[in-house]
């Protein structure tokens, strides 16, 4: 049994061997170069850094990516759904239907709390 995991325990090695000398080379040719203060700034597309580096987003932002991945998610859970509605429902009667109306209500619900909290809303 032990044979069935040899090529799965050889493409680890291969790959701790390959990113460990990666790592060693990079090491090794990086000490030749010379350093100065120059080298060493943030390069800002040829122009010299006069602010921080990162700047700082509205939490706007990221209000409405979490609420994009709210709702995605409900597509990827309703598609498998309407993939097995029709065979379901001829095998065990209406309960699949109502199941999704709970879950659609409940997301009906969080939509309706984020839309009276204006976070989709970007003017404010």
């Amino acid at each position: 049994m032990l044979e069935n995991y040899s090529p799965v325990l050889l493409q680890a090695l291969l790959a701790a061997g390959f990113a460990g000398m990666t790592l060693l080379l990079s090491v090794l040719f990086g000490r030749s170069a010379k350093r100065n203060s120059m080298k060493d700034s943030a390069y800002e597309c040829g122009m010299l850094p006069i602010t921080e580096g990162q700047p700082r987003f509205s939490v706007k932002f990221y209000i409405v990516a979490m609420l994009f991945v709210l709702f995605d998610i409900e597509v990827v859970f309703m598609y498998p759904w309407a993939v097995i509605y029709k065979d379901y429902l001829v095998a065990y009667g209406a309960d699949i239907l109502f199941t999704m109306l709970g879950f659609v209500g409940i997301l009906l619900v969080a939509f309706i709390y984020a839309w009276r909290k204006r976070a989709l809303d970007w003017s404010s």
